[in-house]
């Protein structure tokens, strides 16, 4: 699929805003509308290496568990997940988490998805409206995000390694 796209300006400075997106434990507070049952895949969930498996709640797919790894992890302002997804694990998912400074101390946070679906059956079931769906709950995200960055408010739950 082509790669979708987000954004949204942030009115706090790119490291706050970095030092938050860089713990993975944090994502599913922004994200838990669509991104659910979230479980760490090791204990320290912050940096390079820091990586998630989730359940993702698409209409229609009947395998949905995914999982992404924190690849690189540029200070402050890029973070790039690599994963998998669906049957198998076999279509593989890159996110971009790109944050520049904007006018008077705040933050442009742009996050790109892109996967590769390897077989015709995943790429007949992205071509029926994933993209419009994924940008649509990306950009719910953002605005959480935004709106947990800023005001302190809509927090949700923070994930802990499977069984604690």
């Amino acid at each position: 699929m082509d790669p979708v796209t987000a954004s949204i300006v942030i009115d706090a400075p790119r490291e706050r805003v970095f030092d938050y997106l860089h713990d993975i434990a944090n994502h599913p507070e922004f994200t838990d509308h669509y991104l659910v049952d979230w479980r760490l895949t090791r204990i320290d969930s912050v940096g390079e290496g820091a990586g998630a498996r989730f359940r993702v709640k698409a209409p229609g797919v009947r395998f949905n568990w995914a999982d992404v790894t924190f690849s690189e992890v540029q200070r402050p302002h890029r973070i790039v997940e690599t994963g998998r997804a669906g049957k198998g694990n076999r279509i593989r998912t890159l996110g971009v988490y790109e944050l520049t400074p904007a006018s008077a101390g705040t933050t442009r946070v742009q996050f790109t998805l892109q996967t590769e679906p390897r077989m015709l059956s995943d790429r007949l079931m992205e071509s029926f409206g994933a993209r419009w769906w994924l940008r649509r709950k990306q950009t719910r995200a953002l605005r959480r995000l935004r709106s947990i960055i800023e005001l302190g408010e809509g927090r949700g739950e923070r994930i802990t390694v499977a069984g604690g």
